[in-house]
């Protein structure tokens, strides 16, 4: 029997989705992005599936060691590279390509005196104004860590474009040609060698001037669409994670009755309740809005009252024969995760991830 939430994971469907970025992106070299336990998704499970990938990219150090200790041989970029010695020690013990964007990176690099031990990606900072180095910066930097001796040449070079999920914004092709012209600007005996990477999912599939020698596809693996005009599945892709529930009760209620906390929703008309066993504990959104779309055995029905921990209560009217232990789907097959994302003002990135611990993975390997 399966438990009250779960999620089913389709993995065949990372390698269709992978296959979309070699289609849009053919000559270049896929830097996997599974930062965040793989989007929500299983960091282990996501890099599994994805070890014909050129390299994989996490945020942090210790998302890097938990991949080498589980076996991954791939290139591994940390894009948040290191904050101290210490950081860089276990960067190099275990192999990890640390991303560069700050000046006391670039002082601890310079304090040290083995030879070529690590590789590195140099960050410009082209107008995301978080990590990185400004144009005015960048030459005097890219010189510094090239006399590095722990620096393993070449150095590889890589910006963020902030925008590109606007299709219609301009910001997008003046980060790419800032890139660019900075880096036109380096010593040209060095300047072939250089590997490059711009574009994030939205550059690959929205912004041919960003594919360079590297891509860093992410939301886009998992089958979700990063532009908030379309869905993954419009796009091509296909989503890897559904979410599910069942109910667990079903009950006539009158005009006039209030349901769910400070009684935010009165009914209209008599009909009939339903209670899904999901809530924010579970990681479906705390503030989806009324008439946010659920399925209940296959068919459309519309959230009422707040989201709470545990429970979430729909309006049965359209399914007049539901009862306790009827499928619920949160988002899944014709229900997109980017629909419910819109209903509750956030981004399906953030639905994704924050699916919590108590949800029961269950793994689905055939189409």
């Amino acid at each position: 029997m399966r438990p009250a939430v779960y999620a089913v994971l389709n993995l065949d469907a990372v390698q269709h989705n992978l296959q979309r970025v070699r289609y849009y992106a053919p000559e270049a070299k896929i830097m996997a992005v599974i930062k965040a336990n793989g989007y929500g998704h299983g960091l282990l499970r996501i890099a599994d599936a994805l070890q014909t990938v050129d390299a994989f990219a996490v945020a942090r150090v210790d998302e890097g060691i938990r991949l080498r200790k589980a076996g991954i041989k791939n290139r591994i970029a940390v894009l948040e590279g290191f904050t101290c010695a210490e950081e860089l020690d276990e960067l190099l013990h275990y192999q990890l390509d640390p991303v560069v964007h700050s000046f006391t990176q670039v002082d601890i690099f310079e304090s040290r005196t083995e030879q070529d031990l690590c590789a590195i990606w140099l960050k410009f900072d082209t107008g995301m104004n978080r990590l990185g180095f400004k144009v005015n910066e960048f030459n005097a930097v890219y010189q510094r860590l090239n006399r590095c001796s722990i620096i393993r040449p070449p150095i590889s070079l890589m910006t963020h474009l902030a925008n590109a999920d606007d299709k219609q914004d301009p910001a997008t092709l003046k980060q790419i040609s800032l890139f660019n012209e900075t880096l036109s600007a380096l010593a040209p005996e060095v300047q072939p060698k250089n590997e490059r990477s711009i574009a994030n999912s939205a550059g690959i599939l929205a912004w041919k001037e960003a594919l360079t020698d590297w891509v860093r596809p992410g939301v886009m693996l998992y089958g979700i669409s990063p532009f908030s005009d379309s869905t993954g599945e419009q796009l091509g892709l296909k989503p890897i994670m559904s979410l599910h529930s069942r109910l667990i009760a079903v009950k006539p209620i009158a005009k006039g009755d209030k349901v769910g906390y400070a009684g935010s929703w009165i009914c209209e008309k008599s009909t009939t309740l339903g209670v899904v066993a999901i809530g924010y504990g579970d990681g479906y959104p705390r503030y989806a809005k009324g008439g946010t779309p659920v399925l209940v055995n296959g068919q459309r029905v519309p959230l009422i009252g707040r989201v709470s921990m545990d429970m979430i209560t729909v309006d049965l009217e359209a399914q007049p024969h539901a009862k306790p232990g009827d499928p619920v789907t949160l988002w899944g097959d014709g229900l997109p995760v980017e629909e419910i994302a819109v209903c509750a003002d956030t981004i399906p990135y953030t639905l994704v991830c924050g699916v919590t611990q108590r949800v029961q993975i269950v793994e689905k390997t055939a189409l």
